[in-house]
C-alpha cells in the first residue's frame, strides 16, 4: 500500500499512468515547517485505506500505523501466494521478516504530547509494543500463526530491501522454505516531517506544486518528500511455487550489500559504496553486465545523491549504462523510507511481467551528467530479462537486488 492507493492493482496503474501521490499535508499543521508536502497513504473514501476491513478498532489502538501498514501488505502478498493453509510444520519453516527505518515515530510523538499534557498515568500500556520496529513482523506472525524466524531489520532507507535479500539467504541456504518480507513505515507526522525538515532534507521549493516535487536527476531539484506506506512479498523456493501452482512474479537471483564509512547522510563522492553494492549483487547473481536491461533506481531527487547513483552506475557498467534503462518511481510517490525498497522490488517484478519501464516523473531538465536513459516522463515499452533494484540510506548502507524473469 502506498500514496497511489492501498493494494497493488491501484499502485501499479498509477505508476503506468504517471499519477502522483504527492499532496499538501492536511492531517496535521504545517504552518512551522518548511515542507508542507508529503506521499501520505489516503485514509477512507472510495480510493483509501480503511483499516476496519482488517482490524477492529481495539486491535487499531494497540498498534502504530506503520505496523497496520505492514499487516495490510502481508494479508495481501499471503492471500496473493496462497500460503494462508500453510501446514504447522511448513509454517515453522516460515520467515517474516519485515524492516522499517524508523517505526512508531508518530506513537512517540503522541505518547510523549499525552506524557507531558496528562501525566504518566495517561500513557497507554500499549505503548512499547506499539513502536517497536520489530512487531510488525511480530503481528504479521501472530495473525497468520507462523513460527519461524521473526524480526525486523533497520538500515533506515534500505530496511526494505535488506529484509528481502537476507529472507533470499535463509531460503537459499536451506534455513527456511518460505518467507513473508518486505518493509513498512508511516512518516507523515509532525515529528517525522519536521525531523527531515530539520536536516534540509526535504522539498521545500514546490509547496505550491506538490506534484511536480519529486524529480529525480532534474536541475530543479531541491529535495526529497517524504511518503510512507508498505511493500510485502512471499518468496519460496521455485520448486516449490511449482509444486503448488501458485502465481509466480519473477525470481530473487542476486542480492548486494555494502556501506560508505563515510557520512550520516551524504554519499560518498567517489560513489563506491554504491558501486561495490551493486557489483557484489551481479556476482552474487552470476550474470553479466549486459544483461540487466533496468535499474530501478533510488533516485530521491536530493541534489548529491542522485548524482553519485548515476556515477555508481557508469562505474560499473561502463559503456553497458548506455543500454539501459534506468528510471526512479520516487517521483510518482516519494521516499518511503524503510518501505521503499520493498515496493520497488515489486514494482520491477510487474515491470517484468507487463514488458514496460516505469517512468521517471518531473524530468524535464536532466542535471550535467545524468546522460543515461532514465526514461523521463513516459513509460516505455521494454522486454525485461533482467532488473535491478537499488537501495541507500542514511549512515552510508547500501543494498541492491537483482531479479530475473520467468
Amino acid at each position: 500500500m502506498t500514496p497511489l492507493g492501498p493494494n497493488v492493482d491501484s499502485t501499479w496503474n498509477g505508476v503506468l499512468n504517471g499519477r502522483s501521490g504527492v499532496r499538501a499535508i492536511s492531517n496535521f499543521d504545517t504552518g512551522d515547517i518548511s515542507s508542507k508536502i508529503a506521499g501520505a497513504v489516503l485514509c477512507g473514501g472510495e480510493d483509501g485505506f480503511n483499516p476496519d476491513e482488517y482490524m477492529t478498532p481495539s486491535e487499531q489502538r494497540k498498534i502504530d500505523k506503520f505496523i497496520a501498514y505492514a499487516i495490510v501488505a502481508s494479508d495481501q502478498a499471503v492471500r496473493d501466494a496462497g500460503v494462508g493453509d500453510l501446514s504447522d510444520d511448513q509454517k515453522r519453516r516460515t520467515a517474516v521478516i519485515i524492516g522499517s527505518g524508523i517505526g512508531g515515530v508518530s506513537g512517540l510523538y503522541d505518547s510523549s504530547v499525552n506524557l507531558f499534557t496528562n501525566g504518566a498515568r495517561r500513557v497507554s500500556p500499549f505503548f512499547i509494543p506499539s513502536v517497536l520496529i520489530n512487531l510488525a513482523s511480530g503481528h504479521v506472525a501472530m495473525r497468520h500463526g507462523i513460527r519461524g524466524p521473526n524480526y525486523g531489520i533497520v538500515s533506515a532507507c534500505t530496511s526494505g530491501t535488506h529484509s528481502i535479500g537476507e529472507a533470499f539467504r535463509l531460503i537459499r541456504d536451506g534455513y527456511i522454505d518460505y518467507a513473508v518480507t518486505g518493509g513498512a513505515e508511516h512518516a507523515v507526522c509532525k515529528l517525522g516531517v519536521s525531523g527531515f525538515a530539520a536536516a534540509k532534507a526535504l522539498s521545500t521549493g514546490f509547496n505550491d506544486y506538490p506534484e511536480k516535487a519529486s524529480r529525480p536527476w532534474d536541475k530543479d531539484r531541491d529535495g526529497f518528500v517524504v511518503g510512507e506506506g508498505s511493500g510485502v512479498l512471499v518468496l519460496e523456493t521455485f520448486d516449490s511455487a511449482q509444486k503448488r501452482g501458485c502465481k509466480t512474479y519473477g525470481e530473487i537471483i542476486g542480492y548486494g550489500a555494502s556501506c560508505d564509512a563515510y557520512h550520516i547522510t551524504s554519499p560518498l563522492p567517489d560513489a563506491s559504496g554504491a558501486a561495490l553494492s551493486m557489483k557484489n549483487a551481479i556476482d552474487d547473481a552470476h550474470i553479466e553486465l549486459g544483461e540487466i536491461d533496468y535499474i530501478n533506481a533510488h533516485g530521491t531527487s536530493t541534489p548529491h545523491g542522485d548524482i553519485a547513483e548515476i556515477k555508481a552506475i557508469k562505474d560499473v557498467f561502463g559503456h553497458k549504462a548506455n543500454n539501459l534503462n534506468i528510471s526512479s518511481t520516487k517521483s510518482h510517490m516519494g521516499h518511503l523510507l524503510g518501505a521503499a525498497g520493498a515496493v520497488e522490488a515489486i514494482i520491477c517484478l510487474l515491470a517484468m511481467r507487463d514488458g514496460v519501464v516505469p517512468a521517471t516523473l518531473n524530468l524535464e531538465n536532466p542535471d550535467d551528467g545524468c546522460d543515461l536513459n532514465l526514461t523521463p516522463i513516459t513509460p516505455q515499452e521494454r522486454k525485461l530479462r533482467y532488473v535491478m533494484s537499488n537501495s541507500f540510506g542514511f549512515g552510508g548502507t547500501n543494498g541492491t537486488l537483482v531479479f530475473k524473469h520467468i
